[in-house]
């Protein structure tokens, strides 16, 4: 019933969004104005909190005097007002008009996580931006209007504060807050999002979706998580047909209490559907999405950064479908909506936050030059600051962006890396984008896709760097001296210090790391476990700065040899 009334239902809401799309495009224009009149609203939201009035921080004042009221920040300059917040002391960082709604998760420099305060503003905000986003999404593939979304978020009410503060993934409070009309396009019901276990996650969330044929949309954070959800698919096909065919669900002893009952009501029996992915398997020997959705128009991902070494392999199972970068985002807050497919760089979100830029060549001064939006030099890098209503104020996420363009006098930009991934042995100071760079070439050259990787330092005489990947991605060790050799070569063709270092003897030739197959998948239900991580927003460090970590990694999670860059011998 819901399904037919949406096209119905559907006309004056897009006819709204549309309308505030192209307003908020020719308001962009003019992003000093914004900028300006957003930096107002922020202040004034919050001027009661007991952090405003310490630092005199008011609505009109000018930037030069908000820069004085307030140096730039991490979040251990805020965690004892969240501390307060966490036992429900709001006006320690929000005014009366700036309900705290919940805390994201995100894991801090410190040995304890970050809890990020989620408001009733910057929800409106972060809500406004991924309507946006949608609609032009949507309009650029129109059989998404008639079809269904796959789409893979977490719990945001996964604990409670000693206040009662619910604490988890706000995508999973925008889900909670839908309408039914917009909830029906989903096809993973929010009960999913209370399983803890992974696995049995991901394989309820399969089991619900490969039996609707009408998915037009799927999206997640990390495309990393679509590898695995493809390689289950093809893994688990047999138990995937046979709990189709059955109307059951295997890994239901696997799921809480809370939710089995509800979610075993939904897997029913489907007899033909089982069937059609029987002849699938039969007709192409294996099992994927793009032969589960044929219809499937677009794929929601990040694209930037670390992220788009992994769309590579994505494609191996979801096939040559457009993808589209949901932007840059973090617990802290929205930074980018992108407007088109096939592009990492997104508008600057002017109108959610107020933002301010560090040049990276300054990063490291004691009084360094601060840059507000408009002032930012195309294909120049930054990080980037953030002033929320959340209560944050010139907030240095960490975040390294490269200036694409301008709309008006609002930049673009593009993710590129998080400014702790800078590895540097010998003064090459090699970034996580250029080992992405530099990896996804060679591997597009050599045919190749890889699950995961990760560079890292290594200790010698002389030292040198380690490419880390699991066996079971190479087809044979000629291949992976193969690989040895040209990322070799690339980071020094991207990188002329890695280049001099390399020609000068100083670095040893990059070495390759064949890890057992599991290591991975160790490696990161390790990092999911500790407090703060999600599953769907799992970032894979493609660099790893530390010298241990090759030491560690092996140590804890697997037993592996390098691979000899002389030997060509098969495997």
């Amino acid at each position: 019933m819901l399904r037919s009334l949406r096209p119905i239902a559907g006309y004056p809401l897009k006819a709204r969004l549309r309308s505030k799309v192209a307003a908020y495009l020719k308001a962009a224009e003019d992003g000093i104005g914004q900028q300006r009149q957003t930096l107002d609203r922020v202040l004034g939201l919050n001027a009661e909190s007991d952090f405003s009035r310490e630092r005199g921080l008011s609505p009109g004042m000018t930037v030069a005097d908000f820069r004085r009221a307030v140096p730039v920040s991490d979040f251990e300059t805020y965690r004892p007002y969240v501390e307060r917040l966490k036992l429900g002391d709001s006006k320690a960082l929000l005014g009366r008009r700036n309900k705290l709604l919940m805390f994201t998760l995100s894991s801090g420099t410190t040995a304890e996580s970050k809890f990020i305060p989620i408001t009733d503003a910057f929800l409106a905000d972060y809500r406004r931006g991924w309507s946006m986003w949608g609609i032009r999404a949507f309009d650029a593939h129109p059989s998404i209007h008639r079809l269904d979304i796959v789409q893979l978020s977490s719990d945001y009410d996964q604990f409670r504060t000693a206040g009662g503060i619910p604490c988890g993934n706000i995508s999973g409070l925008v889900s909670a807050m839908q309408s039914p009309i917009v909830r029906s396009m989903y096809t993973i019901p929010q009960e999913v999002m209370k399983i803890g276990e992974p696995d049995a996650k991901y394989y309820t969330a399969l089991r619900l979706s490969v039996a609707n044929p009408y998915i037009g949309l799927v999206m997640t954070a990390n495309p990393s998580t679509l590898v695995h959800l493809g390689k289950m698919v093809d893994h688990e096909k047999e138990s995937l047909i046979r709990d189709l065919a059955d109307g059951t669900l295997h890994v239901a002893d696997h799921l809480p209490t809370s939710v089995r009952k509800s979610l075993l009501r939904r897997c029913r029996k489907d007899t033909a559907r089982a069937q059609e992915l029987e002849a699938l398997v039969h007709q192409h020997g294996r099992l994927a999405p793009e032969h589960i959705w044929p219809e499937l128009a677009l794929v929601a991902v990040w694209t930037g950064g670390s992220a788009g070494a992994y769309l590579s392999a994505m494609r191996r199972y979801f096939g040559n479908v457009p993808v589209r970068d949901h932007g840059l985002s973090a617990s802290e807050g929205r930074m980018t909506i992108p407007f088109q497919d096939g592009i990492p760089d997104g508008l600057l979100d002017v109108d959610s936050h107020f933002f301010e830029f560090i040049p990276e060549a300054e990063y490291e001064s004691e009084q360094p030059v601060v840059l507000q939006a408009h002032e930012l030099e195309v294909d120049q890098h930054y990080y980037i600051l953030l002033t929320t209503t959340s209560g944050l104020y010139r907030y240095n996420i960490r975040d390294v962006v490269r200036c694409c363009g301008y709309h008006g006098t609002t930049p673009l930009l593009e993710f590129l890396h998080k400014g702790a991934h800078i590895s540097n042995l010998t003064g090459e100071k090699i970034s996580e984008s250029q080992v992405v760079t530099a990896v996804r070439n060679c591997l597009q050259r050599l045919h190749l896709d890889l699950s995961y990787f990760t560079l890292s330092p290594f200790w010698g005489e002389p030292p040198l760097y380690r490419l880390h990947l699991e066996a079971g991605d190479l087809p044979h060790a000629a291949l992976a001296s193969q690989l040895a050799t040209s990322v070799d070569r690339e980071l020094a063709h991207l990188n002329c210090e890695y280049g001099e270092k390399r020609g000068t003897g100083r670095l040893a030739p990059l070495e390759v790391l064949a890890l057992p197959e599991g290591t991975w998948k160790r490696f990161v239900r390790h990092r999911q476990s500790k407090l703060g991580g999600s599953v769907e927003q799992y970032k894979h460090p493609c660099l790893s700065p530390d010298v241990k970590f090759s030491e560690q990694l092996i140590e804890k999670f697997s037993q592996a040899v390098p691979v000899d860059p002389n030997d060509t011998a098969a495997a």
